[in-house]
């Protein structure tokens, strides 16, 4: 099967940079797009940004010109580079990645989540 573990959320100050990670591993044939998705306390989760396998981006309204995503696809590891954070970013950030396994089925699968908090 297939893993996704994110890493790098904690608490940091308004105005402040963290940088998240998402490794995946397990039986991968390919991947294809990625995100990251958030979801704050009491709402949905929601769409931050993605990346295709041709590296395009997509980026949320709220985190255009304050997040970066990027890939490296040869350890299968996602980026999401966050800069000018502002408290309603405050959120638990989940990795998503559509997957092709050894086995020739392919789905969407997700990470455990990692938390940011955004506070003075």
């Amino acid at each position: 099967q297939v893993q996704l573990v994110e890493f790098g959320g904690g608490l940091v100050q308004p105005g402040g940079s963290l940088r998240l990670s998402c490794a995946a591993s397990g039986s991968i044939f390919n991947i294809y797009g990625m995100g990251w998705h958030r979801q704050a306390p009491g709402k949905q989760r929601e769409f931050v940004a993605g990346i295709s396998s041709g590296d395009a981006t997509s980026y949320a309204e709220s985190v255009k010109g304050r997040f970066t995503i990027y890939r490296d696809n040869a350890n299968n590891t996602l980026y999401l580079q966050m800069n000018s954070l502002k408290p309603e970013d405050t959120a638990i950030y989940y990795c998503r990645a559509d997957i092709k396994l050894q086995t020739g089925i392919r789905d969407d699968y997700w990470g455990q989540g990692t938390q940011v908090t955004v506070s003075s």
